[in-house]
């Protein structure tokens, strides 16, 4: 049975990282009121954008725009990954690794290579360990309060890589904010742009023959011309939305189970005290009952 002494400081040792835990659910649920707030507000107005897009590519046609247009043969694969700068965030950033893994495995093969965009420090880690092409890295946005130009000057240069054909595919890889509980892991095509569908038109009243009739200027094809770029910053700005609330939710729910294990442990080590504490006491009057008995005889 260990000391008294052993067991004392190992209370002391876990009440300490259970006030650093308490204290990190504390920060993680502060900033993830203010992620899920901007990606609350910003998943209408991507949803909205991409309902325009659908409509404009289809009085346009699929060869309005290069962005459009898919390569017939696919060498230079491009991903951007989406992790955190840090961790005690529980399986989040192995999830999207894990998740960026797979994908280069099933898009492996003869003559294709592959090369990263990192936003995260533990996406970078993972790129240097397995000796991936990084050709940019975003350290300290993940996770952070950041804007939209972010989104745009990282866009900008996918697009530019992709119209001097150094890129063949674009994907990105991030975290899909569900619920606190659950956030999953996603692929998505940036470039080129898979077929977007227009919008559903709602149930038209069977008692009017009035037809809404909207007209476009300019034409559709320069308006899509010039959303299409945008709809790349859209799309990668959502996404890192998602992955920096996604990263505050699962720190929350690391730091929430962290400190309940350090509460269980405490009640099981308070038990082996008392039991250690009662057999010293024991072991104490045993003496002096012997001692006295000693002098009695």
């Amino acid at each position: 049975m260990p000391s008294l002494k052993d067991v004392q400081n190992k209370i002391s040792a876990i009440k300490k990282t259970q006030q650093i835990t308490r204290a990190m659910k504390m920060v993680a649920t502060s900033r993830l009121r203010g992620a899920q707030t901007n990606m609350d507000m910003f998943r209408p107005y991507a949803g909205k954008f991409t309902e325009v897009l659908g409509s404009l590519a289809e009085k346009s046609g699929a060869e309005s725009s290069p962005l459009l247009i898919p390569r017939d043969v696919t060498n230079n694969i491009h991903l951007v990954l989406c992790t955190s700068d840090r961790g005690l965030c529980g399986g989040f950033n192995v999830n999207l690794v894990n998740a960026a893994a797979k994908f280069v495995n099933e898009k492996s093969g003869s003559g294709i290579s592959f090369s990263i965009t990192n936003f995260g420090k533990k996406g970078r880690d993972w790129c240097r360990k397995n000796d991936f092409q990084m050709t940019d890295e975003y350290i300290g946005v993940v996770g952070t309060r950041f804007g939209f130009n972010v989104a745009s000057n990282a866009g900008q240069k996918l697009i530019d890589g992709f119209l001097d054909e150094i890129y063949d595919e674009i994907y990105v890889v991030y975290a899909e904010f569900v619920n606190m509980a659950r956030q999953i892991p996603t692929v998505k095509q940036l470039l080129p742009i898979p077929p977007i569908e227009p919008a559903e038109e709602e149930p038209k009243d069977q008692s009017s023959d009035y037809l809404a009739e909207h007209i476009c200027e300019p034409s559709a094809q320069e308006l899509l011309g010039a959303l299409l770029p945008r709809n790349i910053y859209v799309q990668l700005y959502s996404a890192l939305l998602e992955t920096s609330t996604s990263e505050h939710a699962a720190r929350m729910t690391a730091m929430d189970n962290a400190t309940k294990a350090c509460g269980d442990m405490l009640d099981n080590l308070t038990l082996v005290y008392n039991k250690a504490r009662q057999a010293a006491i024991t072991a104490e009057l045993m003496d002096i009952v012997g001692g006295a008995e000693a002098l009695r005889g």
